[in-house]
């Protein structure tokens, strides 16, 4: 029935979006909010869930929403202020919330505008009340970078007036920050408001029932088991790619793989305000009888027991730390993980992590270690960390006589080719036994013209009988016949998707490939429909769909069976508006707190990235669809985000930002990659052949299928350089990169927009071959999807 996978969906929106609430602080027990206990809910956010970020990723149609107050209510609450919620609904009323200016894209506020209240008011419901909530909402997104600012990453003056005037007469306050970003929050680390601010907690932006969940949380019928996924620092200069963050043309990665609480934990402890990881609870938990076995890989075990007085889960966390060696390596590193289910008082739950040695190689991109491309093993001692946040976690010792790990003699685990290192000289961070030194960064050596040309695709050998794409599916013919038989103008129409008026899918939806042609329909292939995206389904034409929470706010879970649950109802959602595909989830590392799409991201980490996009892929997979994966890689900003170019180590590459996409694949089955907007070394993505061909094709064993983002520039694949070009689609397709997204009028098949593929076939600057590889891609992907479909 029409509908019925939104209300399906309801139920584990809500768990995901309390399980996704961080609570930085509980003195005097503030929380959980008492069933008997008045309090007094100020902040529009109270009255006005901030449910997602803006743009793509953000906003969905949704039916309906609840507001905290609301959810509070339906959780028994029933000692809230009337009279301060009146004078904000009478506000409200007279100042409706903005949603941005119509048609125009992402143009949503990062902040609405706030009730002025006068003193006298909160004078009079501190005399009513026991307690006091104050609600900070926030926003960002695509084209909306998150600002050093007040309005957006600090408070405004109303926000700092209204703090001031709560905690200087109310005795009991905790504040709530409904937001899909992290804040500046050195403030809260000051006498004053240890002295006056009970309770901090990071609700992020939780979707349509995001409000009911965060009001499980306040209430006690969920106890918080959230836990960071990102390192906040007590200012945005402490972090160390902020000098090189933010320039519209060119961005060098200087801190290298040092990223988040890499840096953090190994250069600057004292700056962490909350250490990645960092989650409290309503009850206590014990971590007893922590050991490491060597049995099938590495074995990190220990019990969590539920030592308070409120049923709850926790997250246990392991890290390793490696020898500083040649290479250098951070102080920790996240390697595994594992949530319990929800423990009574009293109740406990064996909890394992199993790592395998090669998980702990690093990249060597300049041969320091004697094995230049690979991925080695230091000799040298390995600890391992285990507890419930990265700072915290304590050693983990091996059972028996042998108490450390060492590996005696350093080796290559695995061999690569040279791909991505970076043309321009620039050093990087290291760390050394002695403390940070910087290096020169190795440059590149490859000659890609030579590569490209030198692995060519061979044509397909055409079939001597006709044959369509309904035969592809029944056995009777090889998609590989298929393609073979194709005109070169079929071809071409292959490799060029049609934006959201395509009259072939779901009106509203973000794009359609495949069978856009009448040659193509009439051989039975159907147009495939995509739609965003990682928070819900975008449909624009009045269509509703369930607005999930942010990737941040389920990276803060450490659930991936919830997430994987989640999003196969997303899957439902799918099956009933005749979505085929979706665009998401985002997995870009958390480089900087400032970037706009950081909510449509996990993590800084890309071990948990890698772990919760597998998670979102293999629940949509089991509903019979594919995810996209995006923005294939290092979209790390929105300033300049067409043509920026960021300079960055093949080693921090494999490590940090590719490593997570690696996982999402290996692990998660993902078939399909969506490059990113920006520059990486000179090369847009879209274009980049080792990006798409070389690492993702030859190294990973992707057999799946490209596309760029939506209306993506592109330059030279040989030469790159910063000329950035709509119509050069023969680099794409030489790239190994399948379609364009997307021909923004006209048809796939009429190429209005003029781009240069029949050109350059005819003048031999790119081959039927490279055009045929691509499209087997395509063709075998829709393949792949209707047979999902069936079974």
């Amino acid at each position: 029935m029409k509908g019925e996978a939104l209300e399906e969906l309801k139920p584990i929106c809500r768990r995901a979006a309390a399980d996704s609430a961080v609570l930085l602080r509980n003195y005097n027990d503030f929380l959980p909010l008492k069933a008997d206990d008045k309090i007094a809910l100020f902040g529009r956010a109270a009255y006005e869930y901030i449910m997602c970020g803006t743009g793509s990723g953000g906003n969905v149609n949704v039916r309906s929403h609840a507001s905290v107050a609301d959810g509070l209510r339906e959780n028994g609450q029933k000692g809230i202020d009337e009279k301060i919620e009146k004078i904000y609904a009478d506000w409200i009323g007279e100042h409706p919330f903005d949603k941005g200016t119509d048609g125009k894209f992402a143009s949503e506020p990062r902040v609405q505008l706030e009730k002025r209240l006068d003193e006298e008011d909160i004078v009079k419901a501190d005399k009513r009340n026991d307690k006091a909530l104050i609600f900070i909402g926030r926003r960002a997104g695509e084209e909306k970078e998150v600002l050093d600012a007040p309005g957006s990453y600090r408070l405004t003056a109303e926000e700092k007036r209204l703090i001031g005037l709560v905690t200087g007469v109310f005795a009991h306050v905790g504040i709530v920050f409904n937001t899909s970003h992290i804040m500046d929050l050195s403030w809260t680390d000051e006498a004053w408001c240890h002295d006056r601010i009970d309770a901090l907690l990071y609700a992020w932006t939780g979707g349509s029932e995001g409000g009911n969940g965060l009001a499980d949380v306040l209430t006690g019928a969920v106890t918080p088991s959230g836990h960071l996924a990102d390192t906040v620092s007590g200012r945005i200069s402490d972090n160390i790619a902020d000098k090189n963050f933010g320039d519209e043309k060119e961005n060098f990665y200087e801190e290298d793989i040092y990223v988040g609480y890499r840096y953090f934990e190994t250069f600057n402890p004292k700056a962490v305000l909350y250490p990645f990881g960092f989650g409290l609870s309503y009850t206590d938990f014990a971590l007893e009888g922590l050991k490491v076995e060597e049995k099938d890989g590495l074995r990190v075990s220990g019990t969590v027991k539920n030592t308070g007085n409120y049923r709850g889960a926790q997250v246990f966390q392991v890290y390793f730390s490696a020898p500083k060696g040649k290479l250098g390596r951070p102080e920790r590193e996240l390697i595994g993980f594992k949530k319990t289910g929800v423990l009574e008082p009293g109740e406990e739950e064996k909890v394992e992590v199993v790592i395998q040695e090669a998980q702990m190689a690093a990249f060597d991109d300049s041969g320091i270690t004697g094995h230049k491309d690979c991925f080695v093993l230091e000799a040298g001692v390995y600890r391992f960390f285990a507890g419930f946040d990265v700072r915290s976690a304590r050693e983990a010792c091996l059972s028996g006589r042998k108490k450390k790990f060492e590996i005696t003699e350093t080796k290559a685990v695995k061999t690569c080719e040279e791909a991505m290192a970076p043309t321009e000289k620039f050093i990087r961070l290291k760390a050394t036994e002695n403390g940070p030194a910087y290096e020169n960064v190795p440059v590149s050596t490859v000659d890609l013209e030579k590569r490209i040309e030198d692995r060519l695709p061979k044509p397909l050998k055409k079939s001597e009988t006709a044959c369509s794409f309904t035969d592809v599916l029944s056995g009777k013919a090889t998609a590989e016949a298929f393609v073979a038989g194709l005109e070169d103008k079929v071809l071409m129409s292959l490799v060029r998707g049609e934006g959201t008026d395509s009259p072939f899918v779901t009106p509203g939806t973000a794009s359609a490939f495949g069978g856009l042609t009448r040659k193509l329909r009439e051989a039975g292939m159907p147009a495939v429909c995509c739609a965003d995206g990682p928070s819900g389904i975008h449909m624009k034409k009045g269509l509703y769909a369930t607005q999930i929470p942010s990737a941040t706010s389920l990276a803060c879970t450490w659930d991936p069976e919830l997430i994987t649950e989640l999003y196969k109802g997303i899957g439902k959602e799918m099956d009933e508006n005749n979505i085929e595909v979706l665009l998401g989830p985002g997995m870009n590392i958390h480089r900087h707190p400032l970037c706009g799409r950081n909510f449509e991201y996990f993590s800084e980490d890309p071990y948990l990235t890698g772990k919760m996009a597998a998670a979102c892929v293999k629940g949509v997979a089991e509903s019979g669809h594919e995810a996209v994966i995006k923005h294939f890689c290092a979209n790390s900003q929105e300033v300049g985000r067409f043509y920026e170019n960021n300079v960055i180590s093949a080693r921090a590459l494999r490590e940090i930002y590719l490593k997570g996409f690696e996982t999402a694949i290996r692990e998660g089955g993902a078939k399909s990659v969506m490059t990113s907007y920006n520059m990486v070394n000179g090369h847009h993505t879209s274009a980049y052949y080792d990006l798409t061909e070389t690492i993702l094709r030859r190294d990973w064993g992707f057999t799946g299928m490209v596309m760029t983002d939506w209306w993506a520039r592109l330059n030279d694949v040989v030469k790159g350089g910063f000329e950035h070009d709509l119509t050069d689609v023969r680099s794409m397709v030489r790239a190994q990169n399948d379609i364009y997204m997307c021909v923004d009028s006209g048809t796939a098949e009429t190429n209005e927009r003029g781009d240069n593929l029949e050109k350059s076939l005819e003048e031999g600057k790119l081959t039927r071959a490279e055009l045929e590889q691509c499209a087997l891609h395509i063709v075998n992907f829709i393949k792949g999807v209707l047979s999902h479909e069936k079974n």
